[in-house]
Formats: structure tokens, C-alpha cells, sequence
């Protein structure tokens, strides 16, 4: 009988041990299922099923235990019992962690907008497009090309292909429509660069001035400027990798004000001189955005007003931490036709059907290679210029997301596609080669 206890006991000893060594793990886990869950059910109108079958049907996610509240407009994920996390919904918002003891009555802030759509032909309105056959487009060929992004190994849920500002090929996955959201993840990163390129046209900001960061003014950070934060080549520390407790996660799945997680990480390079993709650099980024701002409320919203509204993105959410920072590295939910229109925002070189939203020559910076990127990388957006897809002009450039978002934009072509799936699975070289084949200059 004392074996017995003895052994008992042990046991309870060992799983006390993994579950205290997993803690972190478990509280990541249920953070990422109960944010996505919130997200997708409240803010993109997809069911739970839907949801857990699809959006949280991935290891170790899938894992988790989820539920919602449709009055309390939350969700709550559970870790095999052992720790639960939840994420309320606040309209004009989105969705948030709740952090522990946090009081979610208390009031909060939403942006101004004007969601009135211009009954004009899209782009630059939601009505009709024209009806418009180019005669050196191989229509045949750019639908097959479109077509087999849809299988299961691919899993893509949106494409859209715009050439000369007319969609000359759209598909969609079934569930999803032109009118559906769908979380571009670090495509938001684009956004916010470019409302930078937007005040620097309004002469409020010059990227090459050094942000006036208190904790950086007595070390060498000091140096760094608003330009190398915008080019991720700042030289100080970040991990990022979802796959495991680190930086970003914790960021995203802990902290209350994303904007502040990397302001206290030393260099461990040097500015200019070296390259480390970073979601911390861009949510740092969006605070020296509120900083430019002598209220909240004008900070929430110049996003829309400045950008978003103003090109009639107005199915974008741009969604908060819990401060009501906007998660500028990783949470902006619009349309694929929506994120198309700032595709074609840059393709014409921030001229939106006949107002300037940002000086022409921010394209050329924004996509001018940032030093040891090996030419993947300008300022805030992703480029061929490395050789990335080499079957693709080097001078495309795109918006790129977590799980195969992107957008990408061809000058040369006069085209902008946009691919929004479940995966990078995707032969994304190939996909691109086969619609610009289809097209003859």
C-alpha cells in the first residue's frame, strides 16, 4: 500500500512538473484560439463550426477548447482544462485578450469614419465596373492559372486579378465572397508605413529624424532613425517565430500594449547594417504614430481618414491592443477587392483617381532594397528584387501576410493580384509566371 501511495504520488509530481514547464505554452495556445475565435465569428461573421474547423484547425491549436458568448459578444478558449483565455469583441476595435483582473466595462474609444461608398465604378467606387474585354489578355489561360490555386494543398480562399484598374479574373473558396473579411495579418505592416509616407507628404515627419524615445537617449539607440525602423534594419533584438514562445508571441498573445514590447530590447547590431524582421519594430511604430498626435481619438482616426476611407477600404478593421494601440504589425481584416485598392494605390504611385494620399517618390523608397536583405525587403513591404520568384520581374513588390496573404504588384504589367489563403504551400513563382504569360505587352 505505501508503494502504491508512493507511486501516486509521483505520478502527480511528474504531471505537476509538465504542466508548470507548459504553463507558457498553454497560455499561448488558449490566447491564439480565443483571440482568432473572437475575430472570426464577430468581426468577419463566420460561425464557431466554421471557425474550428478551418481558422483553429491546426496544431497545436486545434488542441484548445472553444466557446462563445453572443450577448457578452466573446470567446473563451480552454488548454485541456488546465487554463482558459478570453477575447471580447469592441466594435470599431475588434477583438482583444482580456488580461487577467482587467476590467472590460470600462469605456473606450472607437475611430471616426465615413463608410458612405461612391456609386462609381470600382475601383474607386463599389458599384459595376465597366464592361471591359482587353483584347492581348488570354482570358482562358488567367483563369486556369487562378483556378488551380484552389485545392486542397493550396488552400486559398481569395484571388483577384486587376489589370489597367479592371478585375479581369475573381474566385472565391466556398463560404467566402467579394464581401467577406479576411485577416491579412502582416500585410497591415504595409498599412502602416504608409501612413508614414502620408505624413511625410504633409511635411509632419521626415523618416530620416530620429524618434524621440526616451529610453533610447542614453545608449547608442539613440541613433536609430524613424527610416531604419521602417526598413526592420534598426539592429535591435526581436525574435520571431510562431512556433514557439518568443518575442512576437508573447507580444501578440500577452501583452496589453503592443506598442511598448520592444522599446526596452538592447542592440545586438548595428542601425543600417542589420536586417531582422521584426512585428515589434512596426507595433513600435504605431505608437511613434500616436505620438505625432495630441489626442487618442485624432490618432484613431487619421488611419481611416488619411487612408483607408479616403480610397473606400471601408470594409477594414483595423483591430487594438488592449491599451487601444492598433496592432499595426498584424491585425487588419478587409475584403480581397478592398486590399486590392491599396495595391493599386501604390501601382499608381500614391495617386488615387486623381488625388495625391502620398508623394510618388515614397514608392520608390518604400521599395528600395534595405541593406543585408538580401533585396527581399524595403520599407515595410516585400521585394523580387532578391530574385525571390524568378520566374517574376524584379521590380514586383508585394504585401505579404502569415498563412499565404498577399498582394502582390506588377508596374510593369500594370497589375495588381491578390492571394489570400490557409497556406504558403502554394507554388506562389508559378502562380505569378502563368497569369503575366497570359498577358501580352
Amino acid at each position: 500500500m505505501k508503494l502504491f501511495k508512493r507511486l501516486i504520488l509521483l505520478i502527480l509530481i511528474v504531471i505537476g512538473i509538465v504542466v508548470y514547464r507548459n504553463y507558457p505554452r498553454l497560455n499561448l495556445l488558449a490566447g491564439y484560439a480565443a483571440k482568432n475565435t473572437a475575430s472570426s465569428v464577430f468581426l468577419a461573421n463566420r460561425t464557431l463550426t466554421f471557425t474550428d474547423s478551418t481558422d483553429n484547425n491546426f496544431s497545436p491549436v486545434n488542441l484548445a477548447s472553444n466557446t462563445i458568448n453572443t450577448e457578452e459578444e466573446s470567446a473563451t478558449s480552454s488548454a485541456f482544462g488546465l487554463l482558459s483565455r478570453k477575447a471580447i469583441y469592441r466594435r470599431g476595435l475588434g477583438a482583444v485578450l482580456v488580461p487577467k483582473n482587467a476590467d472590460v466595462s470600462k469605456s473606450y474609444r472607437t475611430p471616426n469614419r465615413n463608410t458612405k461608398p461612391k456609386n462609381i465604378p470600382y475601383p474607386y467606387g463599389n458599384g459595376k465596373q465597366k464592361d471591359t474585354l482587353f483584347q492581348n489578355i488570354n482570358y482562358d489561360k488567367v483563369n486556369k492559372a487562378v483556378a488551380n490555386m484552389f485545392n486542397d494543398t493550396n488552400k486559398t480562399r481569395a484571388v483577384i486579378v486587376i489589370y489597367k484598374d479592371q478585375i479581369i479574373a475573381e474566385k472565391y473558396d466556398t463560404d467566402f465572397t467579394k464581401e467577406s473579411r479576411i485577416l491579412g495579418w502582416s500585410m497591415t505592416k504595409s498599412i502602416t508605413a504608409t501612413m508614414f509616407g502620408i505624413l511625410q507628404h504633409k511635411g509632419k515627419i521626415n523618416v530620416k529624424d530620429t524618434p524621440n524615445f526616451q529610453e533610447w537617449q542614453n545608449d547608442a539607440r539613440r541613433d536609430i532613425t524613424i527610416h531604419n525602423l521602417l526598413q526592420m534594419n534598426s539592429g535591435l533584438e526581436w525574435e520571431e517565430d510562431y512556433n514557439t514562445i518568443c518575442d512576437v508571441t508573447e507580444m501578440l498573445f500577452l501583452s496589453e500594449d503592443m506598442t511598448k514590447t520592444q522599446i526596452n530590447k538592447p542592440l545586438i547590431g548595428e542601425p543600417n547594417k542589420t536586417w531582422n524582421y521584426s512585428s515589434g519594430t512596426t507595433n513600435l511604430l504605431s505608437g511613434l504614430l500616436r505620438e505625432q498626435f495630441n489626442s487618442h481619438q485624432e490618432y484613431l482616426d487619421f488611419w481611416y481618414t488619411a487612408l483607408l476611407d479616403k480610397i473606400g477600404m471601408h470594409s477594414m478593421v483595423l483591430e487594438a491592443d488592449m491599451s487601444g494601440n492598433y496592432v499595426g504589425s498584424s491585425y487588419g481584416w478587409a475584403t480581397p477587392r478592398d486590399w486590392a485598392k491599396l495595391g493599386l494605390l501604390y501601382l499608381h504611385k500614391g495617386n488615387w483617381n486623381g488625388e495625391q494620399i502620398f508623394a510618388k517618390e515614397w514608392v520608390t523608397y518604400a521599395t528600395t532594397p534595405t541593406p543585408s536583405s538580401n533585396g527581399w525587403y524595403g520599407a515595410q513591404i516585400w521585394l523580387n528584387a532578391g530574385k525571390r520568384y524568378p520566374d517574376v520581374p524584379e521590380n514586383m513588390y508585394s504585401f505579404n501576410g502569415y498563412q499565404g496573404q498577399n498582394v502582390f504588384i506588377l508596374p510593369d504589367q500594370e497589375m495588381v493580384i491578390v492571394r489570400m489563403g490557409l497556406t504558403k504551400n502554394a507554388d506562389i513563382n508559378v502562380f505569378l509566371k502563368e497569369i503575366i504569360s497570359g498577358v501580352k505587352n
